[in-house]
């Protein structure tokens, strides 16, 4: 069974310019895939060529087994696509724009349309053209997850949804794994994508830094840890500890950024009497920032 989306060196330069650099991209099905990077980055630029937006100007990509320049409509329809720059008919009700989409897609969905906007608290009856940005967003995810879609490309989801809002919409992401679906979400909200995603890919000045568990990798990075002794802090032995990157002491506790395992500091700090261990566990954000900062 094809992965829900695999790229092959998948390219695009915009007259001389690399924004995405021979992208080699694994997702599996029935997961979420945090999608990350800075701004300029690439990873729009990803997510239009999935959607067969774009034509890649070098290698290929698959949307669940379908070729995205080949096999266009097909894969296509393997998609439920909200755009970061989502725009719809202005002059059209949220009802009827999104009856017009169904009917499109190929069958009556308007018991679906009602939940999803129940969830979203979207009046169906507001014209497109007088919503706040916020409110068209709302739009945007129905549209996208109203057909069960195999996968859902969203790019910046919840931009203008209040915090209610946003927290709704992630049920509604965990709910389409747990159906079977898989979820390329790109977001940047670290928060969000660490609160849903299975696996995520960093993606940094067009290029692929990373892609792996989101536990593994917060396993793997820089993390804070504060040891305090019974005595004084053995402090050059510390530093001989391969993971420790930095040290600091105040008293007796020594301040330590630690990279990786920490078998072998807390072997190297036992026989001098821990009193206290406090350990801040990285998160997302850690993890982004010191893979970006290596890139750099």
């Amino acid at each position: 069974m094809p992965n829900a989306v695999q790229t092959w060196e998948l390219s695009k330069s915009y007259r001389g310019r690399q924004a995405l650099d021979a992208l080699d991209l694994t997702v599996p099905r029935d997961i979420v895939f945090g999608y990350l990077g800075p701004n300029g980055a690439g990873k729009t630029t990803t997510i239009r060529l999935l959607a067969g937006l774009l034509r890649p100007s070098g290698g290929r990509a698959e949307i669940d087994g379908f070729d995205v320049v080949r096999d266009r409509e097909r894969a296509q329809r393997q998609i439920g696509y909200l755009p970061g720059d989502f725009a719809a008919y202005p002059r059209l009700t949220a009802a009827a724009y999104l009856e017009y989409l169904g009917r499109l897609r190929g069958g009556p969905v308007r018991e679906t349309v009602r939940a999803l906007a129940d969830r979203v608290e979207l009046d169906l009856n507001l014209r497109i053209g007088a919503m706040s940005h916020g409110t068209r967003q709302k739009v945007g995810i129905v549209q996208a997850f109203m057909h069960s879609p195999a996968l859902l490309v969203l790019d910046e989801p919840t931009a203008g949804l209040d915090p209610l809002i946003q927290h709704e919409f992630l049920a509604m992401v965990r709910e389409a794994r747990d159906r079977g679906q898989t979820v390329f979400l790109s977001s940047h909200n670290l928060y969000e994508v660490e609160a849903v995603a299975d696996m995520v890919g960093i993606l940094v000045h067009g290029r692929l830094a990373v892609v792996e568990e989101i536990e593994k990798l917060k396993a793997q990075a820089v993390r804070r840890i504060d040891l305090t002794f019974t005595g004084n802090p053995p402090v050059e032995l510390l530093h001989q500890v391969s993971a420790a990157r930095e040290i600091t002491v105040t008293g007796r506790t020594a301040h330590l950024v630690v990279e990786g395992h920490t078998t072998e500091l807390m072997r190297v700090a036992a026989p001098y009497g821990i009193e206290q261990i406090v350990t801040h566990e990285p998160d997302l954000e850690d993890v982004f920032l010191s893979y970006y900062d290596r890139r750099e």
